[in-house]
């Protein structure tokens, strides 16, 4: 038999153990060691062999694993992760779990949406006060989003999932892609749809013409050096007035300020944001008090299935290592996802 084949399982909270079985099926060969742990310090010297790593986090320093040929992330964004030493060498590969987040995400989306569209923040707020308020029409006539026009940006595996449902919504799609001739060939779930159907994809250094014709905008790009700050005021004057922006990405696409300061002016109309440029968000941010605002603690990706399809992925780009196959969702150094 060929030589084992060691994989240390890292994370914060412990996997179950059928999952971990999952994962030591795919071959005999696989010497499987899972450990929890939120620091290096306490691990020990546990390096010596692994040669794969999953980890919700946690990576070795620089020759403290010198077998180590492979991390998979538990993670889909890997910007937490750029220029660590042990990545920047290049005889790392790093793959992440993007695509398992697609029926959470969307549905975050959808619900946001709807929320803004069907007057719910204005709904609990007379809920709270015990008040049958008057002129009820004036009030509560909801914009329907069917006939609505969303704008995904970032039509990646979160992205096309998104635009499957808002055009079950009957729903104008509208996209904007890094590459857009460029097939998407990372992970998907298997009753998850390959390609999204939208009514025009721009290139990405056209976002500015493509968000005058938004009445929701959703961010759903990788945090690189081209998309930080994407959504600053300049973009921001381009939307409807009545436009709401969603942000499930990362909280650093958006300049938070201008952010701020476009919905006190009602230069747009609202947002649902689930993350933020400094995280947990500081209590004295005036997001907290801003009539047009949904917050969420950054509990978009949160889902009771995430393990379950983390290891299934993880198995799938395990056979494929071990049969010199391409792996699945490998982070471009380039492209920096």
């Amino acid at each position: 038999m060929s030589a084992a084949v060691h994989i240390l399982i890292l994370t914060q909270a412990p996997i179950r153990g059928d999952l971990l079985e999952r994962v030591r099926a795919v071959s005999p060969r696989c010497l499987v060691t899972h450990r929890t742990a939120r620091t290096l310090d306490e691990l020990g010297d546990v390096w010596g062999e692994v040669e794969v790593l999953y980890t919700s986090g946690l990576l070795p320093g620089p020759g403290q694993a010198p077998r180590l040929r492979w991390v998979q992330g538990h993670f889909a964004g890997v910007d937490h992760l750029a220029g660590h030493p042990l990545l920047r060498a290049g005889d790392v590969t790093l793959t992440t779990t993007s695509g398992i987040h697609a029926p959470n995400i969307a549905e975050y989306v959808l619900m946001m949406m709807l929320a803004f569209g069907h007057r719910l923040p204005r709904l609990l707020a007379y809920q709270a006060r015990a008040e049958w308020p008057e002129p009820r029409w004036d009030l509560f006539v909801p914009d329907e989003l069917r006939g609505a026009t969303v704008g995904v940006v970032g039509l990646g595996s979160l992205g096309r999932e998104v635009a499957r449902l808002a055009r079950a919504f009957g729903m104008r799609v509208l996209a904007t892609k890094r590459e857009v001739a460029r097939a998407d060939d990372g992970y998907r779930l298997p009753d998850i749809p390959g390609e999204a159907v939208v009514d025009r994809l721009y290139p990405a250094s056209e976002l500015h013409a493509m968000l005058p014709e938004c009445d929701y905008v959703v961010l759903l790009a990788p945090l690189t050096a081209e998309t930080r700050r994407l959504i600053d005021a300049a973009a921001l004057r381009r939307m409807k007035r009545t436009a709401v922006l969603v942000n499930v990405a990362r909280g650093a696409l958006v300049d938070e300020a201008a952010l701020i300061e476009a919905l006190r002016d009602g230069v747009i109309g609202g947002a649902a944001l689930d993350v933020f440029e400094q995280e947990p968000l500081p209590k004295d941010s005036p997001l907290w008090s801003l009539p047009n605002v949904i917050l969420s603690p950054h509990v978009g990706g949160f889902t009771p299935h995430y393990d379950a399809r983390a290891m299934t992925l993880f198995a799938e780009n395990l056979r494929r290592y071990l049969n010199g196959e391409p792996l699945l969702n490998v982070v471009s150094a380039e492209r920096g996802y």
